[in-house]
C-alpha cells in the first residue's frame, strides 16, 4: 500500500470515515479488537486499472467538511494505518481528498 504523503509530512494520527458507527475510546480511537469498516472508494491507478483507496483525513473538521457532520470516524495513529487497513483491499490511502459535490449540492461520499 502507497501513501499520497511522505513519513515527515505524515501527522501523528489520521481520521479515517467508516461505514458505521463503532465504540470508541475518549480519544477517538476504535476500541481494541473491533473490526473497522473504512469507506475505500474506487480510483483509476497507473495505466488506467481501478484500485481501491482508502480516505483519510489529518484532522477531523476537514472529514466533515469534505463528509458532512454525520459521517461516521474513528481515529489510527499514522504509524498503524497500513497495518488496520491489512486485507481491506485497499491499495494507497488518500489524504484530504476534495470530494466532488452532487447536482444537488451536497457531498458525496462514495
Amino acid at each position: 500500500m502507497t501513501s499520497t504523503e511522505t513519513a515527515q509530512d505524515a501527522p501523528e494520527a489520521l481520521v479515517l470515515p467508516t461505514m458505521t458507527e463503532m465504540p470508541q475510546g475518549p480519544d477517538g480511537s476504535p476500541i481494541s479488537g473491533g473490526t473497522v469498516d473504512v469507506i475505500l472508494v474506487p480510483m483509476a491507478g497507473e495505466g488506467g486499472e481501478e484500485r481501491l483507496v482508502a480516505l483519510a483525513f489529518t484532522s477531523i473538521p476537514l472529514l466533515v467538511e469534505a463528509m458532512g457532520e454525520g459521517q461516521p470516524w474513528v481515529i489510527i495513529p499514522t504509524a498503524e494505518v497500513g497495518e488496520a487497513l491489512n486485507g481491506s483491499g485497499a491499495a494507497a490511502v488518500l489524504i484530504d481528498p476534495q470530494l466532488a459535490d452532487s447536482p444537488g449540492g451536497e457531498h458525496t461520499s462514495g
